[in-house]
């Protein structure tokens, strides 16, 4: 009797009617679909979605998808990959990973009851197909500016954004708490709360944290692991581990991917029988094992407690679509995994060709995919980091360079060009990054640890206990200190000087333009009883004309190599004029310099009897006192300017300031 209701029960999970190939809902397309379809433009150049859009002009929000057809539900995604494009061409942004996510973003909002059923994105910076479905597409040309639409989730934007991200390997620690909050709360009505992480995001530990715990706490979630081959930007870096995706976890999903073929509705219907009752489950045993075949006596995913589902094709709607329906029709709490394998850029040949699959793009023209940016005159200050550090190694085998994830964005991509076995991408795991390179400093080589300000927060502990504490010379490249502009919140390096700066025993320092980045990366290469940091933000350099203004270098070219500068000292860059009432001192750590040498002309131009010194602090750590005191002697007002949040240099002053 079991074994027959069992059967009955599994063939009614891939029954037309459930897949949506029913009634109203036919596999034949509506001519609605056939003329939408008829309109598909072959691959250029030049490059061209649909003439017009009639599906998607009738989406407000996900409810109204649910009458669609399977064979609708394929054109609105080819509506919505062309309207991303073109949004995005107008705004910039971060455009292949939302092309990768069009066909489950339709699929997850046509599935599950959403917002009810909360969709969780890790980083979100693939939600812009999401956004447009739910009710922003008006909004997307303010996508990432001021007033406008975020470029990541947002709770206070939508209800439909779950939660809110911009860093990695949150949702499904996120997803987890809020389906234990949904049972605390004794709501009787079932629901599924939804992580969606990628490939790079599942490197974090985090990660892996929550998917212990899931199974411990056996709440009803599900986990798509959205599988793309993009582990870190770009990823095949030539580095230690050769151009392949950062560390195993990638080559074991590599490995499912080559050894299982993709899965279809059917597979999964027979295999999903192990979420019913044991009594079922045992009756169907055979049917199981029969289906999901036996690969490699479990995946690493089941052996944390997940129900392993996959591979399956991300891009395949009439698989994609059924198989989310049984997992949410299934019985019990057991957390499940679906493994999609997607293609960042998908549908867009541009973003398909290119090494970071248009991971994130300024404006660009939509016909031929040219990027629509000025060549930069002046070096970035990443460059100029990268290009210092491989002088640096140049003369010294132990110079070394760690990225987390991040190769292009820190400018170690060039530096694992020229010594890929001294390049080592840790993927998105920062706090490994730090203690890897304290290990490192133990044994005596040079780790320069190159990780975004925003993201060596997540590390901060590992700062503290495995560097600072051990007064391990490990040099902490903190690249975008400061404001990032258009990704908002999540990504402006605010806090760097302030929970660095309260840190016993570390030095650090902000340079104020190209040359000095390139003397501070000499000097704190030959710091070795102590770590460092040093910080510089995201952008272009001032250039030779303006430092020849500005600070009277008198340079023709830039010097060939860094010169070592005198640990915690600061210099005068622009002494006030004369016979003044007033004197005013103004001291800058980092690159606002140039706005305080071009504040302190205009203040002299307009008030005659004002005069107006600028220093360049240089050090944050160790401050220099003896400048300070003299500033505060010689001046009426003292005026600190930083990048950063309260606690930087400013909030660092008083202590040297007070009487006695």
């Amino acid at each position: 009797h079991h074994s027959s209701i069992s059967m009955s029960l599994l063939l009614g999970l891939y029954s037309a009617p459930s897949l949506g190939l029913g009634g109203a809902r036919t596999a034949c397309a509506t001519s609605r679909a056939h003329a939408c379809m008829q309109q598909q433009q072959q691959p250029g150049p030049p490059y061209a979605g649909p003439r017009s859009t009639p599906l998607l002009d009738t989406v407000s929000t996900p409810n109204d998808l649910k009458g669609f057809s399977l064979a609708e539900l394929k054109q609105l995604s080819h509506e919505l990959r062309w309207e991303t494009i073109n949004a995005v061409s107008k705004t910039g942004g971060h455009l292949g990973s939302s092309l990768g996510v069009v066909e489950l973003t339709v699929a997850l909002h046509y599935v599950f009851n959403t917002p009810a059923d909360p969709v969780i994105w890790d980083v979100s910076h693939q939600v812009y197909p999401h956004k447009i479905l739910t009710g922003r597409r008006e909004r997307m040309p303010t996508l990432r500016q001021a007033g406008g639409l975020s470029g990541f989730a947002k709770r206070s934007e939508s209800e439909y954004d779950a939660f809110g991200a911009g860093h990695s390997t949150t949702s499904i620690s996120a997803a987890l708490g809020m389906a234990v909050a949904h049972e605390l709360r004794g709501l009787d009505q079932e629901r599924t709360s939804v992580a969606v992480i990628g490939d790079g995001a599942i490197t974090g530990g985090m990660a892996y944290e929550a998917m212990n715990n899931a199974a411990y706490l056996n709440s009803r979630i599900v986990v798509i692991y959205n599988d793309n081959g993009q582990v870190s930007l770009p990823t095949g870096t030539p580095s230690a581990g050769g151009t392949v995706p950062a560390g195993s976890l990638s080559a074991y999903t590599s490995r499912l991917i080559a050894s299982k073929p993709f899965q279809d509705f059917r597979d999964i219907a027979k295999s999903i029988n192990r979420l019913f009752p044991s009594e079922i489950q045992q009756a169907n045993a055979k049917i199981d094992e029969y289906a999901r075949g036996m690969v490699s006596g479990g995946t690493l995913f089941e052996e944390l407690g997940f129900y392993y589902i996959g591979p399956v094709d991300g891009h395949d709607l009439d698989n994609l679509v059924p198989i989310l329906e049984n997992i949410r029709d299934r019985g019990g709490k057991q957390p499940v995994l679906l493994h999609i394998k997607t293609d960042k850029g998908k549908g867009y040949p541009p973003a398909e060709a290119a090494s970071d699959k248009y991971h994130g793009v300024p404006k660009f023209e939509v016909a031929t995919g040219k990027k629509l940016t000025a060549p930069a005159k002046t070096p970035s200050y990443t460059s100029v980091f990268a290009d210092s550090l491989i002088d640096l190694a140049a003369a010294d085998r132990s110079v070394v360079a760690i990225t987390a994830a991040m190769p292009g964005g820190t400018g170690v991509d060039k530096f694992g060009k020229r010594f890929p076995k001294r390049t080592f991408d840790v993927g998105i795991a920062e706090q490994h990054a730090v203690t890897f390179a304290a290990g490192l400093a133990v044994e005596g080589i040079k780790p320069f640890c190159a990780i975004y300000s925003t993201f060596l927060q997540r590390a901060y502990d590992q700062l503290i206990h495995d560097v600072a504490i051990q007064k391990l010379p490990v040099r902490f490249i903190l690249d975008r200190a400061g404001l990032v502009g258009n990704d908002g919140p999540t990504h402006h390096g605010s806090f760097d000087l302030a929970y660095i700066g309260c840190i016993p025993g570390i030095a650090l320092c902000a340079p104020s333009d190209e040359v000095e980045l390139r003397n501070m990366m000499r000097t704190i290469y030959e710091v070795d009883d102590k770590p460092t940091a040093l910080r510089y933000p995201r952008g272009s350099a001032l250039g030779l004309d303006v430092l020849n203004d500005l600070f009277e270098y008198g340079l023709d070219e830039y010097p060939a190599r860094g010169k070592a500068l005198p640990l915690g000292k600061g210099r005068v860059v622009r002494g006030a004029r004369e016979d003044v009432s007033s004197r005013v001192a103004i001291l800058s750590l980092g690159t606002r310099l140039a706005e305080s040498v071009l504040a302190a002309r205009a203040i002299e131009g307009a008030h005659a009897d004002v005069g107006v010194t600028v220093a360049d602090a240089r050090w944050m750590k160790p401050l220099d006192t003896a400048l300070v005191a003299r500033l505060a002697e010689e001046h009426d007002v003292l005026i600190t300017v930083e990048e950063g949040s309260i606690g930087g240099v400013g909030g660092h002053l008083p202590p040297h300031l007070s009487p006695g």
